[in-house]
């Protein structure tokens, strides 16, 4: 069994606060193959309440975090649809079954970035 997992936060640049109660999902990629592995919402401090992916299921391959953005921004602001950013997609790869993946997003209604965290 591994000893990886996957976590995740998102932290609101847009309110200066954690994104709470954003709606997201996570998929495994096979070649032109999309598994839904969970879909999760993140609690008040803008993070799963458990691990998004782990032990047997913590497996080296391509994922893809969907993180339903414009759902939550529609809460603060009154910009009209099609939002800019609305489901924001992030891609990566597990090539290490026995590390911590921690994929964080820093988002706005405007802009967006993400990167590998501890």
């Amino acid at each position: 069994m591994s000893k990886g997992y996957l976590t995740t936060h998102v932290l609101d640049t847009f309110n200066g606060t954690p994104g709470s109660g954003i709606k997201a999902s996570l998929y495994k990629i096979d070649s032109d193959k999309r598994t839904k592995i969970i879909d999760f919402k993140l609690n008040q401090d803008g993070r799963s309440e458990v691990p998004v992916l782990g032990n047997e299921n913590f497996i080296k391959g391509k994922y893809e975090l969907i993180f339903f953005c414009g759902d939550y921004f529609k809460n603060f602001t009154n910009l009209d649809e099609p939002y800019f950013l609305d489901d924001v997609v992030i891609r990566f790869g597990i090539n290490n079954i026995n590390e911590h993946y921690h994929v964080p997003l820093l988002i706005s209604p405007w802009s967006y970035t993400t990167y590998r965290g501890s």
